[in-house]
């Protein structure tokens, strides 16, 4: 008994050390970062490169009183790209996923799209902007870059969960009378989930970076992109450097989510 109460003491001090090296680390190396930072705004004293401590008032400043350029507040802002991200996001899943379950499951349709979708796979989000925000606006253009950007990660991990199904879980499904559609359902798509979620992790951080750079080619319509566009243009640096900050928040926070998302459900899956 006072050999497992050992072992869990043990495992807990382990775990608190862990987090205490991670916190250290972690504050060590934005130290630095900082400290890289301010030196060469000193150095190089140019108005487009503005002190950190410069940078972090106008952050507080926005978020206190608000954009006055556009006359949104920060918190508009964020939620205007937060809204077209998750709109992007939840298009691109329910189109890609069963249309990558069915490029799994049949090889005809998988030859037939194949040299559409490697022509167009590679050619970056991003270069679908001016074309998608001057033709459907400054909010579905932005949703559909983001569109764009997670549909084809998800897409190509949704084929791969498909093909690595064991085919006698199929071959057992059909004997026991199941039709195609019950095939599709029951067993490919819950096999393909973990891939899905995959593919959605690596879609969100593409996705984030897509979002915020359509909106730089907005000449209106709110988000953080968009700030920093207009602030740039208004030659108000710190302000830029602000919205910097709030992107590099924002993406962390995604990100997180998306790898909070992958964990639990490939551990409920018994991926992990």
């Amino acid at each position: 008994m006072e050999s497992v109460i050992d072992k869990l003491m043990y495992d807990d001090e382990n775990k608190i050390h862990r987090y205490t090296r991670s916190i250290i680390i972690i504050g060590v190396s934005l130290g630095i970062f900082i400290l890289i930072w301010w030196n060469l705004s000193l150095l190089l004293k140019n108005p487009a490169v503005p002190t950190p401590m410069a940078a972090w008032d106008a952050l507080v400043y926005l978020f206190a009183n608000g954009d006055a350029v556009s006359g949104i507040g920060m918190w508009g802002h964020m939620g205007i790209s937060l809204e077209r991200f998750f709109a992007g996001l939840i298009l691109a899943m329910v189109v890609a996923v069963p249309f990558g379950l069915l490029l799994g499951y049949s090889k005809t349709l998988e030859q037939f799209s194949s040299p559409t979708l490697e022509v167009l796979r590679p050619i970056a989000p991003i270069a679908w902007a001016p074309i998608f925000i001057f033709t459907v606006g400054y909010t579905w253009g932005p949703i559909l870059v983001v569109f764009v950007g997670i549909f084809f990660p998800v897409l190509l991990n949704t084929i791969f969960g498909v093909r690595k199904i064991d085919p006698n879980w199929m071959d057992a499904a059909k004997t026991l009378g199941a039709s195609k559609l019950q095939i599709f359902t029951k067993v490919m798509l819950p096999s393909a989930v973990p891939y899905v979620m995959n593919g959605m992790k690596v879609g969100m951080g593409i996705g984030w970076m897509c979002i915020v750079a359509s909106e730089l080619y907005a000449s209106y319509g709110g988000g953080v992109g968009y700030f920093i566009s207009i602030q740039a243009q208004m030659g108000y640096w710190p302000n830029v450097y602000a919205g910097i900050i709030i992107i590099a928040i924002l993406g962390i926070l995604t990100t997180t989510l998306a790898d909070y998302i992958h964990k639990a459900v490939t551990k409920r899956m018994g991926m992990e």
